[in-house]
């Protein structure tokens, strides 16, 4: 049995988020996001995540208050976080008219483990700095790594679905959704078994080494793709892709070819385009191409890379980092792909200093508006805004009188 006093606080911010998701607002940030994935230049998407909740808790509106179990408080959570980004933050954020439930899958895991020492500066984040063990020093460690046996839980897809829609009654709809989005890091996927510095000897020393590795670890992502495509319904309607909006035409009902692909190797950040080509893009290619389209990059900066990712047939968006040339990026991706510019979490970290907010971002609308870009903006992996949440209302407020002076108002 669900409290029923908890139920009543669900149900209450429930109805204020199902409001949200119905303005018309939302409608024109969904044509907006839509819009730029289609190559279109239009007012660029504006968004804030991967944010330190813990830091920004105004008046307790992130206070949580219900007890009586996992689910019920992450979906409090959920909607606690979303009235707060509508409340506070002058930005996009995707609110869908229904609860989003993934369906089940139990996974026999890959055989490994990694091991690491973990150094905290603050004890209720959850960045912290890792340390890992190199436990694939050689050749003899590749049988060790397994690939998984995947299996499909509908039993705990009805549970989920009765237990959710009981404690949300006609307030808010409730979906069991299948898969979304292919998300393939294996470089740091790899580096969280081996660390930085002996994949970096490695690659040079033994190269043959670092190809089955990858081999192996390729495996596996094709082992769930597989699954995806052939067990699990692919659902083309999810709309995030790490971060960013993932609405796009012409994509198909179900099959990979419903989704996109999303790639990245941070690792790599240091090496050449060629050992980057060799290492990274001749073994994902073949996977990234199964898909719709494909967003690639992350934090690494790209703009000396863009020939070989390139070579990529279905890329659509690529990711533009705080350390990656502004310009010669623009420049690069024209009107042929989506610019997804990451601005720097350092700039709302500490003190947040509008002028230096306003340059980055103008900086970057001026070159995307120069070479043709379709633009949008991701203020990502922010481990502290040392519990200054105005450091985030400013930062967004400023970001959008920038663009109101280059775009249409919204």
């Amino acid at each position: 049995m669900i409290d029923t006093k908890e139920k009543q606080v669900i149900r209450d911010l429930a109805k204020q988020y199902m409001e949200m998701a119905a303005s018309d607002k939302q409608r024109r940030m969904n044509e907006r996001m839509k819009a730029t994935n289609d190559l279109k230049i239009v007012r660029p998407p504006v968004l804030i995540d991967e944010i330190p909740w813990y830091q920004i808790n105004i008046d307790d509106e992130l206070t949580c208050v219900c007890t009586s179990g996992k689910r019920i408080q992450n979906l409090e959570t959920f909607l606690r976080r979303a009235i707060y980004r509508w409340k506070h933050f002058k930005a996009d954020t995707l609110f869908e008219p229904f609860y989003r439930i993934k369906m089940a899958v139990d996974s026999t895991g890959i055989g490994i483990e990694k091991k690491e020492a973990i150094i905290r500066t603050d004890s209720t984040n959850n960045i912290v700095s890792h340390c890992y063990e190199d436990i694939l020093e050689d050749e003899s460690m590749l049988e060790k790594i397994l690939i998984p046996e995947l299996t499909h839980r509908p039993d705990k897809d009805a549970d989920n679905m009765e237990y959710f829609s009981e404690l949300l009654g006609d307030v808010m709809p409730v979906k069991i959704c299948g898969h979304g989005r292919i998300y393939a890091n294996i470089w740091d996927q790899i580096a969280n078994f081996r660390g930085i510095e002996p994949i970096m000897y490695d690659l040079y020393d033994r190269p043959e080494y670092m190809h089955a590795l990858m081999d192996r670890f390729c495996k596996i992502t094709e082992t769930w793709m597989d699954f995806y495509e052939e067990k699990l319904h692919m659902d083309p309607t999810d709309p995030n892709l790490h971060c960013t909006p993932a609405m796009v035409s012409g994509l198909a009902e179900d099959g990979l070819k419903a989704t996109w692909f999303r790639g990245t190797a941070q690792a790599l950040t240091s090496v050449s385009p060629d050992m980057f080509k060799e290492f990274e893009i001749d073994h994902v290619k073949h996977l990234a191409e199964r898909c719709a389209y494909t967003y690639y990059g992350c934090c690494e900066p790209l703009h000396d890379k863009m020939d070989v990712i390139k070579e990529i047939k279905n890329l659509r968006k690529i990711g533009v980092s705080p350390w990656a040339d502004i310009e010669s990026s623009a420049e690069q991706i024209g009107g042929d792909y989506v610019y997804a510019r990451k601005p720097n979490p350092a700039n709302v970290a500490i003190e947040t200093d509008p002028t230096v907010i306003r340059k980055e971002i103008e900086d970057t609308v001026k070159a995307c508006i120069k070479h043709g870009c379709p633009c949008e903006f991701v203020l990502k992996d922010i481990s502290t805004v040392s519990h200054k949440p105005e450091n985030l209302i400013v930062w967004a407020q400023t970001v959008s009188d920038v663009l109101d002076q280059y775009y249409d108002k919204v």
